[in-house]
């Protein structure tokens, strides 16, 4: 079902970024993030909750949240490449946490009108959520790229890293057209001059260029992932792969 693969899509994102973020969990450079960064994670996660479960009903296999998110492997995975990225220094972390936020808060906008009662739901609180994750994230970036030396080299070096993998956040696939084409989620393509516009902006107050693409990285919807998937996997279906079926 085309609207079960979009919304899988979806959930995948959310959650893997979201464990992402919450690695960082004792680790934050400040008390402040450490606080900031788990918050973060959780709004993430906590949509993602919504996403796997309304999956699970779309699907009619009896698949819930916890199978969805606990059972399937690496190549079963169909989030973007950026969110599974490893954190590496704080400017990636900061850089990965914008690029994604600022192409959620105009999606969830837009998906507010959705034709699924469900997504519209998790849109209108979502869309809150990514307003604050864009000036948290952009505020770092700016405060990193326009600070010193060293700072700066990061945020730059963080850009190059990262911005060959935001092109995938518009690609559109069959499942996408179908739920577009019922009213159910938008087109991502269309996203594309907010998303540019938000990162526009925090780059020029950030003192960083926008690089140009020429071979932009992709393969996460179709399960093909980086070698850091699979670990951070491994790690976090640990628990209820070694005892299946457990409830507390």
């Amino acid at each position: 079902m085309a609207l079960f693969d979009a919304v899988l899509e979806l959930a995948d994102d959310h959650l893997v970024l979201g464990h992402r973020i919450s690695e960082w969990c004792g680790h934050a450079p400040m008390l402040e993030e450490d606080l900031a960064m788990p918050n973060m994670a959780l709004d993430l996660i906590g949509t993602a909750r919504v996403l796997y479960d309304h999956a699970g009903k779309l699907e009619g296999q009896g698949r819930d949240e916890d199978v969805l998110a606990y059972t399937r492997g690496e190549r079963e995975y169909r989030n973007c490449l950026l969110v599974e990225r490893e954190n590496g220094d704080f400017a990636v972390t900061m850089l990965r946490q914008f690029y994604f936020a600022a192409f959620m808060e105009p999606y969830w906008q837009a998906a507010a009108n959705s034709s699924d009662a469900v997504i519209a739901g998790v849109a209108g609180k979502a869309v809150k959520e990514m307003a604050y994750h864009i000036r948290h994230a952009g505020e770092w970036v700016i405060r990193l790229g326009d600070g010193t030396e060293e700072s700066a080299a990061k945020m730059r070096d963080a850009v190059d890293e990262l911005h060959r993998y935001t092109g995938e956040l518009f690609e559109e696939g069959a499942a996408e057209g179908a739920a577009e084409g019922e009213d159910a989620l938008p087109s991502r393509a269309s996203i594309r001059p907010a998303w540019e516009a938000t990162v526009a902006g925090v780059f020029a107050e950030a003192n960083l260029e926008m690089p140009e693409v020429r071979y932009a990285q992709t393969g996460g919807r179709n399960g093909i992932h980086g070698e850091a998937l699979g670990h951070m996997l491994a790690e976090m279906q640990v628990l209820a792969r070694a005892h299946p079926g457990a409830v507390w």
